[in-house]
């Protein structure tokens, strides 16, 4: 065992080389098994669908927002993952008295390539996560910023909420060139009205594919309020982080030349 200190700043007693994983965050999920420990991930949420059929074997403990205890407890694993964002202080404060919990940030692209970073290092597969991480950074190079004007992505509807500042979505709209509007409205994930989006003069509106799946009906919703707004449909997929990076570097270069 040793200790270490997460992005949180907390101190966490690891084993030195984890046999028993589990991940509470999609994100994570995914990438754990790009650094070949998927004998190792041994449970996982049912929002972790990637990579499509390798992951259906590992058992689900319940969502990102709440856990099955006792399937945890059951599961007896050595480590288990999380992320400040997609769960809560509750479930990691009652998951740490199961086995250490590791929690991992993520509010930038940057914070997304140290996530690559640290998970090789708490896994002790370090070489494997530095051949990700470069993969990751040569695909989001072809992300080359041509946007310009104003963008919000919309994640939500009844209520509209749309990505706002300090969150990775944003940071990737910055990269492909975009301003957004939303990022000092005082929450991450800001509330907006009809009104609040049209007095924004935005230039472009990307409805995301999840978590609400937004559809071609949604497009012609949006544009009844705002028709001097570009909208388009995207796959919310690709604004994930960690290695759904290597794709979509490609998918958002392909956007950009689609616009």
């Amino acid at each position: 065992m040793h200790e270490v200190i997460d992005h949180l700043g907390r101190n966490v007693i690891l084993p030195h080389s984890p046999k028993r994983i589990i991940s509470i965050c999609p994100a994570i999920t995914e990438t754990l098994f790009s650094l070949g420990l998927e004998k190792e991930v041994i449970g996982r949420t049912k929002y972790c669908i990637f990579p499509k059929g390798t992951v259906d074997q590992v058992p689900i403990v319940g969502g990102t927002k709440e856990v099955d205890f006792e399937k945890v407890k059951a599961l007896q694993p050595d480590l288990i993952f999380a992320e400040k964002e997609e769960n809560t202080k509750e479930m990691v404060l009652e998951l740490e008295k199961i086995a250490p919990v590791f929690v991992l940030e993520v509010k930038s692209i940057l914070d997304a390539y140290r996530l690559i970073s640290t998970l090789g290092e708490a896994t002790k597969t370090t070489e494997t996560a530095n051949f990700l991480l470069t993969s990751c950074q040569k695909s989001f190079q072809s992300v080359v910023g041509k946007g310009n004007g104003k963008a919000a992505y919309v994640i939500w509807r009844k209520p509209y909420m749309v990505v706002g500042g300090n969150t990775y979505i944003n940071d990737v709209l910055h990269q492909m060139g975009y301003q957004n509007p939303f990022t000092n409205e005082g929450s991450r994930y800001p509330v907006v009205t009809k009104e609040q989006l049209a007095n924004a003069q935005l230039d472009k509106l990307f409805l995301a594919s999840e978590p609400f799946p937004f559809q071609q009906k949604h497009l012609t919703e949006f544009q009844s309020f705002l028709p001097h707004t570009e909208i388009i449909l995207v796959d919310g997929e690709m604004f994930w982080y960690g290695s759904r990076m290597l794709v979509a570097g490609e998918y958002l270069a392909e956007l950009e030349r689609d616009m």
